[in-house]
C-alpha cells in the first residue's frame, strides 16, 4: 500500500476481476499469443528494436513537416517549458513519440480519457529516463474527423446528464462551439464559489473557433505542464503527404483485402473482430459533411456529390487533399505515417481492432507500432469508502457477483448473531430449576411458578424478536449500501471509468492535485488494475 496525496493505492490482477474478456486480458498480459498479427509485442526489451525499425523508415522530410505543423498548432497558445522542450526535441533524429488518441468528448468525457493520457505521459518519462540515446515525447491525437456526435455530446456529471444540443452534423472537430457557454454555466452550478478557481481556468480554456481547437486548448491546459503535445491531423499539409496512400487505396482497394485476410485468421484462432472494412476506406469531407466514398464499379459515389469517376477522385486528391479523410481502418496508418511513433496506447477494447490492420501497414511498408494497454483505475471516493467500511466490504469482495455477495453477507451475519440455541437451553434449564425450587417450598405455588416461568419466556422471546428486527433492519441497510456502492463503482454494470467524469471526480474543485495524484499512481509497466481510495472523512 502506498499513499499519494490523500489516496491509497492498491492493485489487483485484471484476471481476478471478471471485468475483462479473454481477448482483452491477452492484449494486456499475453501479447505473444497475437504475434502473427503484431510486429513486436510490447515490452521494454523491444523498445530499441521498434525505434530501429522506425528510424530506418522515418525521413527527415517527415520529421520537419510534423514539427512545422505542431509549431503552427502552438503559435497562439501558452506553452509550458516542457511543451517547448519537447517541440524542440522533436526535430532531433533521436526523438520518437508515444501516441494515444480519443474522440473530442464533451468536457473530456469519461475519466479514462484522462487515464490514457497520463499513462502515455508516464510511459514516455520512464522510457526517456531509461535510455541514454533516445528521447520520447507523448502525443495526444485529436480525433477531429470523427463524425459520431451522439457518442460525445453528453457527459455525466454528479449523476446528471449535461448535453450539448446542436443541429450540426459531420466531422465534429470542425463544428462550431456555439452552445458550449451555457453548458459551462450549468457545470459551474455543481460547485461552491470557493471551489471554482481551477474549474474556471479549465472552462475558460475550453473555447475556440471549433470543437477541435477548444479540445486542444483544454487538453493543453490540463496536461501542458507534463509536456504533452496535441496534434490535429486534419491539416492540409499532412493530408498532402499522405496522397500516395490515398491513391493506392482508390486504385487497388488494398486495405479491404488486407483487413479481411487478418479478420479471417483471427476468427480462425477463436478471436473476435471489431472492424468490418469498406471497399474504399475513405471519407470525403465537404465543409462539415463527412460522407463515405462508395465504389460502384467503375465509378464512385459520394452522397451530396453524386457519381464521380476514378480520374476525378484522383484529381481531387491532388488539388484538395484536405477533403479526404481516413476511416478507422486507415486512421492508424495515417498516424504512423506522419509521426515518428513507436507505440500506441489504448484501451483493451480499442486495441482489438489494431490486430486486424497489420496487413494494411505491410502493404505500404510502414512499420507497425507496438500497441500497449492503458492503465485502468477504480476510484473509491471518501463517501464510498465510508459506506464500504460500514457495510463490512473488503476490496476483493467488490469483484464478486453483487447478488452472490449479498447472499454471502447475509449468511455471515446470521450464522452467529441469530443463533439463540444456547440462550434457549439456558432458559429451559432456568425454568425447570425455578419451578422445582418454588414447588419444593410450597407445592401449592405450582400455578404461580408456571405463570412466572411463562412471563420469563415471554420476556426472552420479546428480546429475541427485538434483536431479529434490528438484524433485519441492519442487513437491509447493508444490502442497500452494497447496491449503492456497486452503482457508484460499476454504474449500469460498467467499469466506473467509462462513466465518471473528471469534474465529478473533483467535487472540491482541486483538479490539478487529483490529476497529479493519479499520475504518481500509474506504473505503465504494471498491467494490473489500480484501485485508488480516498480516506474516510
Amino acid at each position: 500500500m502506498c499513499i499519494f496525496v490523500l489516496m491509497q493505492k492498491f492493485t489487483i490482477d485484471r484476471r481476478n476481476t471478471g471485468l475483462f474478456t479473454e481477448q482483452q486480458l491477452l492484449l494486456t498480459y499475453g501479447q505473444d499469443r497475437f504475434l502473427p498479427f503484431l510486429e513486436n509485442i510490447f515490452s521494454p526489451d523491444n523498445i530499441d528494436r521498434q525505434v530501429s525499425l522506425k528510424q530506418k523508415w522515418y525521413s527527415e522530410e517527415k520529421r520537419n513537416r510534423i514539427h512545422r505543423v505542431l509549431e503552427e498548432h502552438y503559435l497562439e497558445v501558452e506553452k509550458s517549458e516542457q511543451v517547448t522542450f519537447n517541440l524542440k526535441k522533436l526535430k532531433e533524429t533521436t526523438t520518437f513519440t508515444v501516441t494515444t488518441g480519443h474522440q473530442l468528448s464533451l468536457f473530456t468525457g469519461p475519466i479514462f480519457f484522462i487515464y490514457k493520457i497520463l499513462h502515455t505521459i508516464k510511459l514516455c518519462t520512464l522510457l526517456s529516463e531509461n535510455s541514454r540515446e533516445y528521447h520520447f515525447v507523448p502525443v495526444f491525437w485529436l480525433a477531429s474527423e470523427d463524425h459520431d456526435l451522439e457518442e460525445i455530446r453528453e457527459v455525466d456529471v454528479f449523476g446528471k446528464k449535461v448535453r450539448w444540443e446542436t443541429d450540426q452534423k459531420g466531422a465534429v472537430g470542425r463544428m462550431s462551439t456555439e452552445g458550449l457557454e451555457s453548458l459551462k454555466s450549468e457545470l459551474r452550478l455543481f460547485f461552491k464559489s470557493g471551489e471554482l478557481e481551477e474549474i474556471d481556468l479549465l472552462l475558460n480554456a475550453y473555447q475556440g473557433k471549433n470543437l477541435a481547437e477548444a479540445t486542444f486548448n483544454l487538453v493543453n491546459k490540463i496536461f501542458g505542464k507534463y509536456g504533452l503535445l496535441c496534434l490535429n491531423a486534419d491539416h492540409v499539409e499532412l493530408k498532402r503527404s499522405f496522397i500516395p496512400v490515398f491513391e493506392k487505396e482508390v486504385l487497388s482497394k488494398f486495405s479491404f483485402d488486407a483487413v479481411n485476410r487478418s479478420s479471417e485468421n483471427l476468427m480462425r484462432e477463436g478471436f473476435k473482430v471489431q472492424v468490418k472494412p469498406n471497399t474504399v476506406n475513405l471519407f470525403y469531407i465537404n465543409g462539415l459533411k463527412r460522407n463515405k466514398i462508395l465504389f460502384e464499379n467503375p465509378d464512385y459515389f459520394i452522397q451530396d456529390e453524386g457519381t464521380v469517376s476514378q480520374n476525378r477522385i484522383l484529381e481531387l486528391l491532388h488539388t484538395h487533399p484536405e477533403c479526404f479523410s481516413p476511416n478507422v481502418v486507415l486512421r492508424p496508418l495515417y498516424q504512423e505515417y506522419i509521426l515518428p511513433n513507436i507505440c500506441y496506447v489504448g484501451g483493451v477494447g480499442e486495441l482489438s481492432y489494431w490486430l486486424q490492420i497489420k496487413g494494411v501497414f505491410d502493404a505500404v511498408e510502414v512499420p507497425f507500432p507496438l500497441i500497449h494497454a492503458r492503465t485502468s483505475v477504480l476510484f473509491i471516493d471518501a463517501i464510498t469508502h465510508k459506506k464500504m467500511s460500514k457495510a463490512g466490504l473488503l476490496l476483493e469482495e467488490l469483484f464478486l457477483d453483487k447478488e452472490e455477495l449479498k447472499r454471502m453477507k447475509l449468511k455471515e451475519n446470521s450464522s452467529n448473531e441469530l443463533d439463540f440455541s444456547e440462550i434457549e437451553r439456558a432458559s429451559e434449564q432456568l425454568s425447570s430449576e425455578l419451578t422445582a425450587k418454588i414447588t419444593s417450598i410450597d407445592p401449592g405455588l405450582e400455578k404461580y411458578a408456571g405463570a412466572e416461568v411463562a412471563r420469563l419466556k415471554n420476556q426472552i422471546e420479546a428480546i429475541q424478536s427485538r434483536l431479529i428486527k434490528v438484524f433485519k433492519q441492519r442487513n437491509e441497510d447493508q444490502l442497500n449500501a452494497i447496491d449503492a456502492i456497486f452503482e457508484r463503482l460499476f454504474p449500469n454494470g460498467m467499469l466506473q471509468e467509462r462513466v465518471l467524469n473528471l469534474f465529478a471526480m473533483c467535487p472540491d474543485g482541486k483538479i490539478s492535485e487529483r490529476i497529479d495524484s493519479i499520475y504518481r499512481s500509474i506504473d505503465p509497466l504494471d498491467p494490473d488494475l489500480i484501485i485508488l481510495m480516498e480516506p474516510q472523512k
